[in-house]
Protein backbone atom coordinates (compact mmCIF):
# COMPACT_ATOMS: atom_id res chain seq x y z
CA UNK A 1 0.00 0.00 0.00
CA UNK A 2 1.42 3.38 -0.92
CA UNK A 3 1.84 6.19 1.63
CA UNK A 4 -0.93 8.28 0.06
CA UNK A 5 -3.36 5.34 -0.04
CA UNK A 6 -2.59 4.45 3.59
CA UNK A 7 -3.13 8.03 4.72
CA UNK A 8 -6.45 8.25 2.86
CA UNK A 9 -7.64 4.97 4.42
CA UNK A 10 -6.78 6.24 7.90
CA UNK A 11 -8.58 9.51 7.16
CA UNK A 12 -11.65 7.57 5.98
CA UNK A 13 -11.66 5.42 9.13
CA UNK A 14 -11.35 8.49 11.36
CA UNK A 15 -14.07 10.32 9.43
CA UNK A 16 -16.39 7.34 9.82
CA UNK A 17 -15.89 7.45 13.59
CA UNK A 18 -14.72 3.84 13.78
CA UNK A 19 -12.17 4.62 16.46
CA UNK A 20 -14.88 6.07 18.68
CA UNK A 21 -17.12 3.04 18.34
CA UNK A 22 -14.44 0.49 19.22
CA UNK A 23 -16.06 -1.83 21.79
CA UNK A 24 -14.89 -1.78 25.41
CA UNK A 25 -12.87 -4.86 26.30
CA UNK A 26 -14.96 -7.65 27.73
CA UNK A 27 -13.92 -9.82 30.64
CA UNK A 28 -11.16 -12.27 29.79
CA UNK A 29 -12.36 -15.88 29.78
CA UNK A 30 -10.82 -18.34 32.24
CA UNK A 31 -10.74 -22.13 31.93
CA UNK A 32 -13.64 -23.65 33.89
CA UNK A 33 -11.23 -25.90 35.84
CA UNK A 34 -8.89 -23.10 36.99
CA UNK A 35 -8.48 -22.84 40.76
CA UNK A 36 -6.90 -20.08 42.88
CA UNK A 37 -5.91 -20.67 46.50
CA UNK A 38 -3.64 -19.54 49.34
CA UNK A 39 -0.94 -22.10 50.08
CA UNK A 40 0.28 -20.41 53.27
CA UNK A 41 -0.71 -19.25 55.86
CA UNK A 42 -3.46 -21.64 56.84
CA UNK A 43 -6.99 -20.57 57.68
CA UNK A 44 -7.23 -19.86 61.40
CA UNK A 45 -3.47 -19.68 61.91
CA UNK A 46 -2.03 -17.56 64.73
CA UNK A 47 1.13 -15.72 63.66
CA UNK A 48 3.58 -13.48 65.47
CA UNK A 49 5.34 -10.77 63.44
CA UNK A 50 5.66 -10.55 59.66
CA UNK A 51 4.83 -13.67 57.69
CA UNK A 52 5.03 -15.05 54.13
CA UNK A 53 1.93 -15.45 51.97
CA UNK A 54 2.26 -18.02 49.16
CA UNK A 55 -0.16 -18.01 46.22
CA UNK A 56 -1.44 -21.13 44.45
CA UNK A 57 -2.98 -21.44 40.97
CA UNK A 58 -3.97 -24.58 39.05
CA UNK A 59 -4.76 -24.99 35.34
CA UNK A 60 -3.56 -21.48 34.41
CA UNK A 61 -0.23 -19.70 34.27
CA UNK A 62 1.14 -16.65 36.04
CA UNK A 63 2.54 -13.73 34.05
CA UNK A 64 3.13 -10.01 34.36
CA UNK A 65 0.41 -7.38 34.09
CA UNK A 66 -0.08 -6.28 30.48
CA UNK A 67 0.63 -9.75 29.07
CA UNK A 68 -2.52 -10.94 27.28
CA UNK A 69 -1.35 -14.53 26.70
CA UNK A 70 -4.45 -16.76 26.96
CA UNK A 71 -4.97 -18.64 30.23
CA UNK A 72 -2.51 -16.49 32.19
CA UNK A 73 -2.96 -13.73 34.75
CA UNK A 74 -1.37 -12.08 37.75
CA UNK A 75 -2.19 -12.14 41.44
CA UNK A 76 -3.92 -9.55 43.62
CA UNK A 77 -4.12 -10.04 47.38
CA UNK A 78 -7.12 -8.61 49.22
CA UNK A 79 -6.35 -7.75 52.86
CA UNK A 80 -9.36 -7.13 55.13
CA UNK A 81 -11.65 -6.44 52.15
CA UNK A 82 -15.34 -6.98 52.87
CA UNK A 83 -17.02 -5.32 49.86
CA UNK A 84 -17.61 -7.15 46.58
CA UNK A 85 -15.51 -6.20 43.56
CA UNK A 86 -17.11 -5.08 40.31
CA UNK A 87 -16.07 -7.84 37.86
CA UNK A 88 -16.18 -5.43 34.90
CA UNK A 89 -13.79 -2.87 36.47
CA UNK A 90 -10.05 -3.10 37.15
CA UNK A 91 -9.19 -4.28 40.65
CA UNK A 92 -8.46 -1.21 42.82
CA UNK A 93 -4.91 -0.42 43.96
CA UNK A 94 -4.53 0.57 47.59
CA UNK A 95 -3.31 -0.79 50.93
CA UNK A 96 -6.08 -3.42 50.94
CA UNK A 97 -5.80 -4.45 47.26
CA UNK A 98 -2.18 -5.46 46.69
CA UNK A 99 -1.06 -5.98 43.07
CA UNK A 100 1.64 -8.41 42.01
CA UNK A 101 2.06 -7.26 38.42
CA UNK A 102 5.48 -8.76 37.75
CA UNK A 103 4.23 -12.32 38.17
CA UNK A 104 5.11 -12.80 41.85
CA UNK A 105 3.71 -15.89 43.55
CA UNK A 106 4.44 -14.90 47.14
CA UNK A 107 4.93 -11.89 49.39
CA UNK A 108 5.67 -11.01 53.00
CA UNK A 109 3.07 -9.16 55.09
CA UNK A 110 3.60 -7.17 58.26
CA UNK A 111 0.12 -6.55 59.68
CA UNK A 112 -0.82 -5.02 63.04
CA UNK A 113 -1.91 -7.38 65.82
CA UNK A 114 -5.50 -8.61 65.46
CA UNK A 115 -7.69 -10.69 63.15
CA UNK A 116 -7.22 -10.22 59.41
CA UNK A 117 -8.73 -11.74 56.28
CA UNK A 118 -6.73 -12.64 53.18
CA UNK A 119 -8.09 -13.55 49.76
CA UNK A 120 -6.55 -13.84 46.29
CA UNK A 121 -8.10 -12.76 43.01
CA UNK A 122 -6.52 -13.31 39.61
CA UNK A 123 -6.39 -10.33 37.25
CA UNK A 124 -5.99 -10.27 33.49
CA UNK A 125 -3.60 -8.07 31.49
CA UNK A 126 -5.72 -5.01 32.36
CA UNK A 127 -6.10 -5.86 36.08
CA UNK A 128 -9.71 -6.94 35.53
CA UNK A 129 -11.13 -10.13 37.09
CA UNK A 130 -11.56 -13.14 34.82
CA UNK A 131 -14.88 -14.66 33.83
CA UNK A 132 -15.73 -16.85 35.63
CA UNK A 133 -14.28 -15.02 38.62
CA UNK A 134 -11.07 -16.62 39.90
CA UNK A 135 -11.04 -15.87 43.61
CA UNK A 136 -9.70 -17.94 46.47
CA UNK A 137 -11.45 -18.93 49.64
CA UNK A 138 -11.15 -16.11 52.20
CA UNK A 139 -8.95 -17.12 55.12
CA UNK A 140 -8.59 -15.54 58.55
CA UNK A 141 -5.30 -15.18 60.41
CA UNK A 142 -4.63 -13.72 63.82
CA UNK A 143 -1.49 -11.65 64.23
CA UNK A 144 -0.28 -11.83 67.81
CA UNK A 145 1.40 -8.91 69.55
CA UNK A 146 5.18 -9.02 69.84
CA UNK A 147 6.55 -10.97 72.78
CA UNK A 148 7.47 -8.82 75.77
CA UNK A 149 11.20 -8.21 75.92
CA UNK A 150 12.96 -10.17 78.61
CA UNK A 151 15.41 -8.24 80.78
CA UNK A 152 18.99 -8.92 79.85
CA UNK A 153 20.57 -11.60 81.97
CA UNK A 154 23.47 -10.53 84.10
CA UNK A 155 26.08 -12.92 85.23
CA UNK A 156 26.88 -13.00 88.90
CA UNK A 157 30.36 -13.77 89.88
CA UNK A 158 31.12 -14.64 93.42
CA UNK A 159 34.19 -13.31 95.13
Amino acid sequence: MSGATGRSMIAAVLAAGCWMSWPASAQTPAPPDAHLYIIYPYDGQRIRGSFPVRFGLRNMGVTRAGDATPNTGHHHLLVDVSEELDPTEPIPTDRQHLHFGTGQTETRLDLPPGRHTLQLILGDAEHKPFKPLLISKKITVTVLPPRPRQPARTSRTER
